[in-house]
């Protein structure tokens, strides 16, 4: 799968908080969400996205990433 494809899933997920609201926004299911995220933490070998309950908070290599994502995108 092509790394801006993973990276757009990131940088939605990042933007909305939210695995499903970045699921809607890329029309998109949430499991491929999901499963995009994995593999670009499992590329990265870097944790993006701490879960607490329901909310999703980025982790510091995530705000890192995210951060540059703003720059590409």
């Amino acid at each position: 799968m092509p790394s801006y494809v993973l990276l757009r899933a990131f940088e939605a997920a990042a933007r909305l908080e939210s695995f499903t609201r970045a699921s809607e926004a890329l029309h998109l299911s949430q499991p491929t969400i999901s499963t995009q995220i994995k593999k670009l933490s499992e590329t990265l070998d870097s944790t993006l996205f701490e879960q607490i309950g329901k909310k999703i908070y980025l982790t510091p290599a995530g705000q890192s990433l995210y951060s540059s994502c703003t720059e590409i995108f």
